[in-house]
């Protein structure tokens, strides 16, 4: 029971660190050096939180798509902050 909240801690961490990363990312053109350095920041930082709760390899697939997820909604914030939030006005 206690390693599914360490599990279910590590995967929200990483989602939660990346979020910034996607953010600042989306900031650069795709696949430049600090487009790429931002996106493998949280890398090792998820790393170190995974062997901290003593996991082993498998749950890397977990953390990657969370820290994927992660960056994907911080690049879509910083998108939408950037172009404005598209709102639907309903007609009388």
């Amino acid at each position: 029971m206690q390693d599914s909240f360490a599990l279910a801690g590590l995967v929200i961490g990483a989602f939660l660190v990346s979020i910034p990363c996607g953010y600042i990312r989306e900031s650069f053109r795709k696949f430049s050096i600090p487009w790429l350095f931002f996106a493998h920041l949280p890398i090792p930082l998820v790393v170190h939180f995974r062997h901290l709760a003593g996991f082993g390899w498998r749950v890397i697939p977990l953390t990657l798509l969370s820290a994927i997820a992660g960056q994907m909604v911080g690049g879509r914030y910083k998108r939408r902050v950037k172009h404005g939030r598209k709102t639907s006005q309903r007609q009388p």
